[in-house]
Formats: C-alpha cells, sequence, structure tokens
C-alpha cells in the first residue's frame, strides 16, 4: 500500500490531487464530499479502516480551510460555536471509537429514509433558508444537542453529516442557508479532527496519500466558500438538493440493491 504513489507517481498524485479539490469544492458548499474521495479511495485498493481514517486526514483540511473563511467573513461567530465544538468533539470521538469495535451497516439502512424525509422539505418550502427566523430554541442548546447526535452520527457513519447540520440549523436554530452553511463547516471540521485523532490512534492513515488530497481539498475549499459568500442562498439550495439526491440515491443502492 505504501508503494500506490511510488509505483506511479504522477498518475496517483493527480488523481488524487483533483479529487480532493473536486471534494472540498462540493463540500464547502453543501456536503457531501465522501461521496467523491472515499470510493476513490477504496477503488485504489486500500482496506476499509485505512481509507476512512485516510479520508478524515485530506476532509479535515479542507472543512478547516472553508470554516476558516467563514469565520473571517463574519457570518459564524468562534465564541458562539464553542458549545458546539466541545459537543461534537465529544459525539464523533465516540463515535470514531466505537465504529472500529462493532458493525455500523444497520445504521446504513437506516439514514437513506431520513435523507428522503429531508428531500421532502426542501422541495416543499421551496424558500427554506432564504432568510433568518426565529429560533426554536438558545443557540448553545441547540449544538449542544446536536453536536453530541450529528458528531456521534459522523464519527460512527458519516455520509450526510453536512446535510443533517445544515438542516438543523435552518429549521431548528431559524438561520440562513449561508449561516448554516458556515457553522456546519466549523462542527464538519471539528468531528474530522476527532476522527482523524481517534484513527490515527489506531494507525488507520495513509499521511502521504491525505496530504496529496487535503492540497487539492484546500484549494476547492477556497474557491467553493467564495463562492457561497458571494452568491448567497439561491446558489447553495440546486447544489444542496442534488448532493443530498446523489447521496440518497447511492445509500439506498449499496444497503439495499449492491
Amino acid at each position: 500500500m505504501e508503494n500506490l504513489i511510488v509505483d506511479n507517481p504522477i498518475l496517483h498524485i493527480t488523481i488524487f490531487l483533483f479529487t480532493g479539490m473536486l471534494a472540498g469544492w462540493v463540500d464547502s458548499i453543501a456536503g457531501g464530499g465522501g461521496l467523491i474521495t472515499l470510493p476513490i479511495l477504496l477503488n485504489a485498493g486500500i482496506p476499509p479502516a485505512l481509507a476512512l481514517g485516510t479520508n478524515k486526514l485530506q476532509s479535515s483540511l479542507g472543512s478547516l480551510t472553508s470554516s476558516t473563511r467563514y469565520l473571517r467573513s463574519h457570518h459564524v461567530s468562534f465564541k458562539k460555536s464553542i458549545p458546539g465544538i466541545l459537543f461534537t468533539f465529544a459525539g464523533a470521538s465516540l463515535g470514531t471509537w466505537l465504529v472500529q469495535r462493532i458493525d455500523s451497516s444497520l445504521l446504513g439502512k437506516v439514514i437513506p429514509f431520513l435523507l428522503v424525509a429531508i428531500i421532502a422539505y426542501l422541495l416543499l418550502t421551496p424558500k427554506m433558508g432564504d432568510l433568518d427566523k426565529k429560533s426554536k430554541l438558545p443557540f448553545s442548546t441547540v449544538l449542544g444537542i446536536f453536536g453530541l447526535t450529528i458528531g456521534f452520527y459522523d464519527g460512527f457513519f458519516g455520509p450526510g453529516t453536512g446535510n443533517f447540520w445544515a438542516i438543523a440549523l435552518v429549521t431548528v436554530a431559524g438561520f440562513n442557508l449561508v449561516k448554516a452553511t458556515g457553522y456546519t463547516k466549523v462542527m464538519n471540521c471539528t468531528s474530522n479532527l476527532a476522527a482523524l485523532l481517534m484513527f490515527a490512534m489506531g494507525d488507520n492513515v495513509l499521511y502521504h496519500i491525505g496530504i496529496v488530497m487535503g492540497i487539492g481539498q484546500i484549494i476547492g475549499a477556497r474557491i467553493g466558500s467564495g463562492m457561497v459568500l458571494r452568491k448567497g442562498t439561491k446558489f447553495i439550495r440546486p447544489i444542496f438538493l442534488t448532493v443530498v439526491i446523489i447521496l440518497t440515491a447511492k445509500l439506498f443502492y449499496n444497503n439495499y440493491f449492491g
């Protein structure tokens, strides 16, 4: 496995770099970049545990880049994010620790149905996330509840994490979609780093591949987050919906027809 890049360095570095760029762009806008990166890692012959750990390394670099961009734009407050960061880190650490010990396939059969509900909600509420609305709960409570639950889910299973965060922040916290996307990336970054730490402790990370893809992630994340900040909710919504539909179809196929 360590010879993966060495055997044909230009080809493999190019594939991994551009895969990271595309995933970073998608992730920074709507989430779901793992739909692109994880199959490439698995198709390269990397065992699942190593592929998951390596995927967390490259996605951590992308989410760190996009969350920094959102923080600097003042769409996201780091101070207000602290409860979410703490709870998300705890939930993701527990989920990652657990997934290395038990089978997560049952969760894969349930999640597609939750994503169908998200698709239905998006289609029935065409102006969802256009404007800020009154929060149904104190923001620290929202971050605590979803930090633990979605953080755990991200560490344990993962697909659709960004989509669940965005929907939660729009529907419960009352955020517009741009602000929700910004806070989503901060929480994604937290759960990615927590999961990466747990995978690294289990020696399940290929650093040379993860760093190459991570460089691509940084480039793609900068481009994508910049587009969101310039173009707003009307730009995010169709990409967000498309990603959720593709993710749902993929999970249904993998768990029921594959």
